[in-house]
């Protein structure tokens, strides 16, 4: 059985999650993220793109995801060994495949709007949780890198001190747009 993939993501309040760089140091302005850590204990397994993995694997410290495994969408071998994070060239659906096999149930789809769009074209997403944050970056990467039209359910909303806005949907199948 497929895993629930969960698109677990922050984003300006334009729809950026991201600068045209990659960067994401207006980020840290916010201090960390209240609803992370119940998000982080609620799944097993992450699905990450490479671009998203050489980032965090450029960070100093250890990897910030322990405990989990961790496949990496790659053409060619990563760099890092810790345990549980593998590199694969293979879809999202094969990646979702072996997740299942290594026992998860319950994915994160971090960072990256190229991957989680076409996890979302390939009927993959079954959650979009949007940290909106209250800033505006007027152009970077988007929160899906296109145009595709799908229609979602609002499961829940939470509101933070800090000025966060936490939006919790469920993706709607294709077949939901033409009723």
């Amino acid at each position: 059985m497929k895993p629930t993939l969960i698109y677990h993501v922050a984003a300006s309040l334009d729809g950026y999650i991201a600068r045209p760089d990659g960067s994401i140091d207006w980020l840290h302005g916010i201090g960390d993220d209240p609803g992370h850590a119940d998000f982080y204990k609620s799944v097993d397994g992450l699905l990450m793109g490479r671009a998203t993995y050489d980032a965090i694997n450029s960070l100093e410290g250890d990897w910030p995801y322990p405990g989990k495994a961790c496949l990496v969408l790659a053409r060619n071998p990563i760099g890092r060994s810790s345990s549980g994070v593998q590199g694969r060239h293979c879809t999202p659906a094969e990646a979702l495949e072996e997740l299942a096999g290594r026992g998860c149930q319950r994915v994160w789809l971090v960072g990256g709007g190229s991957l989680a769009a076409n996890c979302l074209a390939a009927g993959l997403l079954d959650e979009l949780i949007v940290n909106v944050v209250p800033y505006l970056l007027g152009a970077g990467i988007p929160l899906f890198s296109t145009g595709l039209e799908r229609p979602l359910r609002l499961i829940g909303e939470r509101r933070f001190a800090c000025g966060l806005v936490q939006h919790h949907y469920q993706v709607l199948p294709e077949a939901a747009l033409a009723s």
